[in-house]
């Protein structure tokens, strides 16, 4: 991702949030403004982003800190057409070793998703507030 890209990227990260997550009370009330303020201060930030495009359109995002994969997002308008197994290829390549991620108990497709590549859950917990939604950690071995 490129400084130009990010605000995009965030854009992207805020379509794909109030599409998935109609069951947590923090992205039913999220606007686009906070979900730039807190893409650039709690993901950018801390994390190495890495985005797949289609026609100059920024389609999905990676974000990643060491093996741990802390998002994956794909805009709800080019949703299963392949961008999220291609990001999550990139990921295995920068973590040939192995990946771990969290999700949502709720959140089926990402579940789903990760489970058809190979993800194994590992453990059943809850997030950090301000979500304190159940959740379940995943790891990838190769």
């Amino acid at each position: 991702m490129t400084e130009a890209d990010t605000d995009a990227v965030a854009l992207l990260w805020y379509r794909s949030g109030k599409a998935a997550y109609d069951y947590l009370p923090g992205w039913l009330t999220m606007t686009p403004e906070v979900a730039l303020s807190s893409f650039r201060n709690h993901i950018a930030a801390r994390c190495d982003v890495y985005v797949v495009s289609s026609n100059d359109t920024i389609t999905g995002y990676l974000a990643m800190k060491q093996s741990y994969l802390d998002r994956l997002y794909v805009d709800p308008a080019h949703q299963r057409r392949g961008f999220g197994s291609a990001l999550l290829e990139h990921a295995r390549t920068m973590s040939p070793a192995g990946i771990e991620l969290h999700t949502h108990q709720q959140n089926a497709a990402a579940r789903a998703f990760y489970e058809h590549h190979g993800f194994v859950a590992v453990r059943y917990g809850t997030s950090p507030p301000p979500e304190s939604a159940p959740d379940v950690e995943y790891h990838w071995r190769p």
